[in-house]
């Protein structure tokens, strides 16, 4: 999965309080999007609208793991962050194998 034609991201004090809760900071969010990520479907969390799970790392190198949904808007896409966290150190071993077995997912 890529992900194109995204005009900016949605924050409101629902997504933007949750996302913050685990010490991820806004900019650190929006940054990563603009780096090598992986993306995959987050089926178990897709009842009321598609989700999707990106996993990648911010400019300083800390891995990051963030639920997120796509939302058009005046015509417009943006990018609505659900949940973001700091890897686990298993989670980022995962990734690091990912990383080097692209055929798992798809590179942003």
């Amino acid at each position: 999965m890529q992900i194109q034609g995204v005009t900016g991201f949605e924050w409101d004090s629902g997504n933007r309080d949750k996302c913050q809760k685990h010490g991820v900071s806004l900019s650190e969010i929006e940054s990563a999007f603009h780096r090598t990520m992986k993306f995959f479907p987050d089926i178990a969390h897709s009842a009321n609208e598609i989700r999707y799970i990106a996993v990648g790392d911010t400019g300083e190198g800390r891995k990051l793991f963030i639920s997120f949904t796509l939302r058009k808007r005046e015509g417009e896409m943006y990018i609505r962050p659900v949940s973001a966290r700091y890897m686990h150190q298993k989670e980022v071993e995962g990734y690091e194998k990912a990383i080097t077995n692209p055929q798992d997912g798809q590179r942003g």
